[in-house]
């Protein structure tokens, strides 16, 4: 059955393929035919035309006797139309087991690494007020909400203080009249509310409420998935004043606080935690449940794969404890786990854990989250790049006034709240936020990526393209990839990153319904001409590239979205080049970024064309004067919707006066400036949404800490080296009330008094070989990561 899914996919894509290329030809020919041509060019074009419509004309033909069979194999299988299934009589099915179940039957020696959380959540239990109280733990899917909450749940402590316990698993979909059923069961007494289970909702709500009116109560609500769970449930449960408490676990943040709820986040587990419930379960019954040398470095492998997630901890460790304890079969297990662990039984349980969330997603959603797989394992994603990629895609509508990026950035939201995305740590500041995923989600996603056609994969071995799909995975070696690039089958997206590729051939410009072109970490030096042909290209990504100058054809990409652009060179001041730019590059008026734009060469009649582009979210120029530099603020002030705005002046001599920006875009979030500053104090007031702030040789007279504290969204903070005059700061008493990032650069003494920097998570000195003394961090209660010149002092993570 999934081998015919997959065919009724692939023929979707050829559809869509033919649609594309029939579009394409209608554009070519208007396109050709509004310009003057001769006759023989006519008749040439007129045999073309024919051509072209046979071609497609065959391809629909092709389609349509594929989908023939299809639907002849479907019907073998026993499918039938739409219309006749819902007239037909339903066969009772018995409902699969949910894979879940183990976790609620967890023996007392098992049970590792949870003892703090434990003693934490049974105080919020049997102590603190007596009014009814909601506690919501989430976390995502394998983390050990269900048999934290089980273990608990069964303490005798907590048996003892309520009079009347219920639990109920809720799951993706479930029935109310049911659910009541089954809490009444638990909670009705023989003499009041069992006589009578069928009730309508209504009168099972109000048996509840009489049972529970003048008693203690505790009830388990495991696994909900629905936001609006809580207002239809909450009516069966009276805050009685006696300390009564309801208990919800859930992979969705948004679900967790549809009720007025304290918040209990579970994160991964420590690499001790993780060790020892694996050598508890791998050697329970020999070695004393220790790991023997030799197997050592194999079972740190399969600990470091499950990434502190202790279902798959649990699950691939009592495999092993069924396995002999020799090398071979241990490598066995870790190449299941690499390559095909839905082939075994025991390792396919994780999978069927970690699919319930990808299968309530929202179909919008759906097609974001696989755009992961499309990435190695462990590789962090910048949001912008996302956002990119799923507009370009058209994962992403409109809808309302909300621009396209504002859409995107709302669905990764979604997608973080339910716990299948993290937000990795990350100290640089003007580059955005980084995402990614767990290695053993990033294997679930590659599993469906492959049932519906996602992408395509080129076979270096073979010289062929294996699977199907609009997208292209590429590893490895690309010569014969790229003598076949003008027939390639790619219809969306090609990226080369960090590919060995020297030159990019001029058949680049047959991929006529290209939209993504990323070519980072390449060693491209020229863009050819005929990059003019992608018509609908909208991000062309050339970061670290060799690329200097953008070739004039550029400015013919009317659709264009994000021109990213930029190489590291620390020769240069500000340590960034960008690329050279032609007059006219004003008509990419689509542009939401722009980075990086050198505005040294062309002088202030090029940095004008930057008034045209009112719809950039993200603005980086380089090589700034002082006579350009007023130019560029004449443009910012008309960028409504500007982000993030990077500046790096030519060198230290130009000055960067913010007076000329006299109204900043009120939305602005990110700011970097590298270069001589003037009135930045009376100018901090100006950028209240301020998040992220870079400063690098701005020479600042003014007492630094005492200007910026007072921006009060500032959540991340670098001061580069000459960020201010002097080498001390004092940072006081109030103020940075949110910042949790700070970066300080070649300083001699750092003092932080106590109270100051509440929400400080991460702390980072660099280049200070006469620093006097450590700044006392003690007062830091939040502090998670503290180094000095790449040395970690303090990591708690």
């Amino acid at each position: 059955m999934q081998v015919w899914v997959k065919h009724v996919r692939e023929e979707a894509n050829c559809i869509e393929e033919i649609i594309d290329e029939y579009l394409y030809f209608v554009e070519e020919k208007h396109h050709c035919q509004s310009g003057c041509i001769s006759c023989f060019h006519k008749s040439c074009g007129f045999v073309k035309d024919l051509k072209q419509r046979h071609e497609i004309a065959s391809k629909i033909k092709n389609v349509k006797n594929s989908l023939r069979e299809i639907k002849d194999r479907g019907q073998g299988y026993g499918l039938r139309p739409l219309e006749q299934e819902a007239s037909s009589t339903t066969t009772n099915v018995e409902a699969p087991i949910d894979p879940r179940l183990g976790s609620l039957f967890i023996e007392k020696d098992e049970f590792v690494g949870l003892e703090n959380e434990s003693a934490a959540l049974i105080r919020k239990l049997v102590e603190g007020s007596s009014a009814r109280s909601v506690i919501s733990l989430v976390g995502q899917g394998g983390i050990g909400k269900t048999t934290l909450t089980k273990k608990v749940y069964d303490e005798e402590i907590v048996k003892g203080h309520f009079e009347l316990r219920a639990w109920v698993t809720v799951s993706q979909s479930y029935n109310l009249k049911k659910l009541l059923k089954n809490l009444k069961r638990q909670i009705c007494t023989s003499e009041h509310g069992m006589e009578e289970m069928d009730k309508e909702v209504e009168q099972q709500i109000q048996d509840l409420r009489d049972s529970l009116e003048k008693k203690s109560y505790v009830v388990v609500f495991d696994d909900v998935w629905q936001e609006e769970f809580w207002g239809v449930i909450k009516s069966a449960l009276p805050n009685n004043n006696m300390g009564s408490r309801i208990l919800i676990t859930t992979r969705n943040v948004v679900v967790a606080n549809s009720a007025p709820c304290d918040l209990v986040q579970l994160q991964t587990w420590s690499p001790t935690s993780t060790w020892e419930l694996f050598c508890k379960k791998a050697f329970q019954s020999e070695f004393q449940g220790r790991c023997p040398q030799d197997l050592e470095h194999l079972s740190c492998e399969i600990v470091n794969k499950c990434q502190g997630l202790p279902l798959a901890i649990a699950t691939i460790a009592g495999l092993l404890s069924t396995k002999k304890k020799v090398e071979l079969e241990w490598q066995r297990v870790l190449d299941d786990l690499k390559t095909k662990s839905e082939m075994n039984s025991q390792l396919s349980s994780i999978s069927e854990i970690l699919c319930l969330s990808y299968y309530n997603l929202p179909f919008p959603l759906n097609y974001c989250f696989l755009y992961f797989g499309i990435f190695p394992e462990d590789y962090s994603i910048s949001d912008e790049r996302l956002y990119r990629l799923w507009i370009s895609e058209g994962f992403i509508q409109a809808r309302g006034e909300m621009t396209l990026e504002e859409i995107a950035e709302a669905y990764l939201n979604e997608l973080t709240q339910r716990n299948l995305v993290t937000l990795s740590p990350s100290f640089w500041i003007g580059e955005g936020k980084f995402y990614g995923v767990h290695d053993l989600m990033h294997d679930v996603i590659l599993s469906r990526a492959n049932e519906v056609c996602f992408c395509r994969t080129w076979d270096e071995k073979k010289s062929r393209f294996r699977g199907a799909g609009r997208r292209l995975r590429i590893s490895g070696s690309i010569e014969n990839f790229l003598k076949n690039v003008g027939d390639s089958p790619i219809r969306s997206v090609l990226d080369f990153e960090r590919v060995p590729l020297n030159i990019l051939p001029k058949e680049v410009g047959n991929l006529f319904q290209l939209k993504i072109l990323s070519l980072r970490y390449t060693n491209v030096k020229i863009l050819p001409k005929s990059i003019k042909n992608l018509r609908k290209l909208q991000s062309l990504d050339i970061r670290e590239t060799l690329i200097r100058e953008l070739p004039v054809e550029i400015n013919e990409l009317r659709n264009l979205r994000h021109l990213v652009a930029y190489t590291l060179n620390k020769s240069s001041f500000g340590y960034h080049d960008g690329v050279r730019m032609h007059e006219g590059f004003g008509n990419l008026e689509e542009l939401q970024s722009l980075t990086m734009f050198e505005a040294h060469h062309g002088g202030i009649g090029l940095v004008k064309e930057l008034e045209k582009l009112r719809k950039l979210r993200w603005l980086e120029v380089s090589k700034i004067t002082s006579e350009t530099w007023k130019g560029v603020c004449a443009s910012i002030r008309n960028m409504d919707h500007l982000q993030r705005l990077c500046v790096f002046s030519k060198n230290e001599n130009e000055v960067l006066d913010l007076e000329y920006i006299s109204s900043p875009p009120r939305i602005l979030r990110e700011l970097v400036l590298f270069g001589r500053l003037q009135n930045l104090p009376d100018m901090i007031p100006k950028f209240p949404n301020l998040c992220e702030l870079c400063l690098s040789s701005s020479w600042l007279i003014n007492d630094t800490c005492k200007c910026l504290k007072v921006l009060p969204n500032l959540e991340g903070l670098v001061l580069g080296r000459n960020a201010c005059v002097g080498d001390e700061l004092h940072f006081e008493k109030g103020g940075f009330e949110k910042l949790k990032r700070l970066w300080l650069d070649g300083l001699k003494h750092i003092e932080i008094d106590e109270g100051a920097l509440p929400a400080l998570e991460m702390l980072r000195l660099l280049n200070c070989p006469l620093l006097k003394e450590v700044p006392s961090v003690k007062h830091l209660t939040k502090l998670e990561h503290f180094e000095i010149d790449g040395r970690c002092v303090l990591n708690w993570n």
